[in-house]
């Protein structure tokens, strides 16, 4: 069965929204976009590459492909397997795109990552989409989450568990600190909650 790994540049405050630039998503008023950028070093930079070279297809929210299309294609000598990968992307209204290998997912939205989980292939990664993630976290569809948490308040913006969670367990099976105080971690999952008898 293939995991859903969700990989998210994270505030201390929650906050993943456009971490990479200043226009990545300023809706709602965000005004920190690039927040991330300070922040870079050699060892945020190996873990990245690290989970940027492994074998993976990705799930998209539509603002997070609507950002990506036009961006990744002409820059594929930074990360080559974003252009191969397949590329599965919520959308209510859009059904096909230059951008390929791209499938288009609506209707019942956690139904069909279910679906696509247990094919054949390679982990399933999700960068970003904010909205799109609330309904795989609703739904528990995460397998993985592996953070950048950076040590910065935003105060606004969309977070990771915006919609809440449900109860679940996970373990720490990697993490490492960066020269900035950037605290990379994976958390994988671990089974249902246990509390003192």
């Amino acid at each position: 069965m293939r995991k859903v790994i969700v990989l998210e540049h994270i505030s201390l405050d929650g906050v993943i929204q456009a971490p990479g630039g200043p226009d990545e998503d300023t809706s709602g008023g965000f005004a920190y976009g690039g927040w991330a950028g300070p922040y870079a070093d050699q060892v945020v930079g190996t873990a990245l590459r690290k989970q940027m070279n492994s074998p993976f297809d990705l799930l998209l929210g539509r603002k997070t492909f609507d950002i990506w299309a036009p961006y990744w294609p002409k820059h594929a000598d930074a990360w080559p397997g974003v252009n191969t990968a397949t590329k599965y992307v919520a959308s209510n209204t859009l059904t096909s795109h230059e951008w390929q290998p791209s499938v288009f997912l609506n209707g019942d939205i956690a139904e069909k990552v279910v679906r696509i989980k247990g094919q054949q292939g390679p982990d399933l990664h999700v960068w970003g989409s904010g909205n799109f993630l609330q309904t795989l976290i609703r739904h528990d569809l995460v397998d993985v989450f592996w953070l950048m948490v950076y040590p910065i308040t935003l105060g606004n913006g969309k977070r990771l568990f915006a919609d809440g969670t449900i109860p679940a367990a996970f373990k720490l099976t990697e993490s490492t600190v960066g020269s900035n105080g950037v605290i990379v971690v994976n958390y994988e999952r671990a089974g249902a909650i246990t509390t003192e008898s």
